[in-house]
């Protein structure tokens, strides 16, 4: 869960209200109440500052582990149903089938030379459906 400066700001005010009161039920001046005053509030500042970041890379922990946890795309199926964009999508299966298996493959990390005998085509055609794809990619989106 994400730091609430907001909240702890608000819990520190009140501790430290309740806590002067009672310092002034004691009798203690004025002088060095202020003085507790800004000492506490150093300290809560540098806990603030670590509790910030801390908060940070805890999410950016957690989103990384729900990243490892998707499943992997395998087919042209699966590949399209994991897409969010609907711009994208409707892209995307307006494109013939080849050129989606040579994105998926793509995907998986095989070079361009690699992936010519798998589809049946030259790296050159492969390359020439990719850059076809990506001018239609940057109109639609």
């Amino acid at each position: 869960m994400a730091y609430n400066l907001g909240r702890e700001d608000r819990k520190w005010r009140i501790w430290k209200e309740a806590e002067e009161k009672v310092l002034r039920e004691c009798g203690v001046d004025e002088e060095t109440i202020e003085q507790i005053r800004t000492d506490d509030r150093a300290d809560f500042n540098s806990n603030r500052r670590f509790y910030r970041w801390a908060s940070d890379f805890g999410e950016y922990l957690e989103g990384m582990a729900d990243r490892e946890k998707q499943a992997e795309v395998k087919s042209v199926a699966d590949l399209l149903d994991e897409i969010e964009n609907e711009n994208l999508y409707l892209a995307l299966i307006t494109v013939d089938r080849r050129t989606l298996q040579i994105v998926l493959l793509k995907m998986q990390g095989y070079s361009t030379k690699e992936i010519a005998p798998l589809v049946h085509l030259t790296a050159g055609a492969i390359y020439a459906r990719l850059n076809h794809l990506r001018k239609k990619l940057r109109k639609i989106l």
